[in-house]
């Protein structure tokens, strides 16, 4: 019997839980002439969401992490790149003969990629200018590109001024849908929610949050049922207690149990054996991260994990504290919802476990 669990990569088909109200609302967006900003936690199920709308649609999509672009002129050959995986060479190659610089394109006969690069020059803003004019002429009315910029974020630090660049140009677009995805949500929100900068109100603005309780129980028990019978509910119930319906972890222990109660066939304290084993698989990750940290980051970790706020506590001053969590937030180990909270469950219990 397959794992009825999946994590780690973008969920679809029957992994894919929930988020039909949210499915909705990005299909509708899709629909109009508008773009989407999608703001969320790391890991939340944003990139999965957003794959699975654009399926629906049936329309040409190109998805680009900034996180791995590494200037502008890479921004550009890798925009060059992904539309080379969407149209055949026969289609496009008459578009680029207008490109004030020609790039270097290189093809794989083996695997079918192609690799493509630019020259240093000074001009990168011709160089982006004229890959991302490419978006607008491959899209037509009856298959309008959808554009994908995920970590979007990360474009304050690529280059100065490629914001007001960037925004310039897409400004001017026509035929494209932009799905523009952040992690950072204090960033993102100065992106696009601040008056004096350049993506001020450039699309719709939408939050992801956690699974709703009852519906990601009805996910699990669904699924749990066929190896655990009446003890389903329970453990389902347990597991979400233990993620807070953190939709990767979730996946992540519901998939370490289905595997211990059907190939071990244990049943008692089967969700504690998982997250011990869970917590055990990272210990030198996790130590690796704590020793990293400084003594701040390290007290308000503590007290996360002690159900305290930071922002609260005598021992911090209140400016140490925000400043400290705008920092963990950033570097991923703290998000905020309702509370500020340790984003990993199984990294809370190692510290509560080692360290308090």
């Amino acid at each position: 019997m397959k794992n009825p669990f999946k994590f780690g990569t973008v969920v679809e088909d029957e992994y894919f839980t929930d988020r039909i109200n949210e499915l909705e609302f990005v299909t509708r967006v899709l629909n109009s002439e508008n773009h989407l900003i999608l703001i969320s936690p790391r890991r939340f199920g944003k990139t999965s969401l957003v794959v699975k709308a654009v399926a629906q649609t049936s329309r040409p999509c190109l998805l680009l992490n900034l996180q791995k672009v590494i200037d502008p002129a890479d921004f550009a050959a890798k925009l060059l790149k992904e539309l080379f995986k969407l149209y055949p060479w026969e289609r496009i190659k008459h578009l680029m003969s207008h490109f004030r610089v020609i790039p270097t394109i290189s093809t794989n006969p083996v695997s079918n990629s192609v690799d493509v690069s630019f020259q240093p020059t000074l001009e990168t803003f011709v160089l982006l200018e004229d890959a991302m004019s490419m978006l607008e002429k491959v899209s037509t009315p009856s298959h309008r590109l959808i554009v994908v910029l995920d970590e979007f974020q990360e474009i304050m630090s690529i280059d100065k001024g490629l914001d007001k660049q960037l925004r310039s140009i897409m400004q001017m677009q026509k035929g494209i849908n932009y799905i523009i995805l952040g992690s950072q949500e204090s960033m993102m929100t100065e992106i696009f929610e601040r008056k004096k900068s350049p993506f001020y109100h450039f699309g719709t603005l939408m939050r992801l949050n956690k699974i709703p309780y009852e519906d990601f129980h009805s996910y699990l028990l669904q699924r749990m049922r066929r190896t655990l019978n009446k003890e389903a509910d329970d453990v389902c119930r347990q597991i979400l207690d233990i993620t807070q319906c953190h939709p990767y972890y979730t996946q992540q222990l519901s998939s370490q149990v289905w595997e211990i109660a059907n190939y071990e066939g244990r049943v008692n304290d089967i969700v504690s054996l998982a997250v011990e084993r869970l917590t055990y698989i990272h210990d030198l990750d996790f130590e690796r991260i704590w020793i990293a940290f400084n003594r701040t980051d390290k007290q308000i970790l503590q007290m996360l994990c002690k159900g305290l706020n930071p922002l609260q506590n005598k021992k911090l001053s209140t400016s140490t504290a925000f400043s400290a969590l705008k920092r963990l937030m950033r570097q991923g180990y703290v998000i905020r919802l309702e509370s500020y909270e340790v984003e990993d469950p199984f990294f809370q219990k190692w510290i509560t476990d080692t360290q308090l």
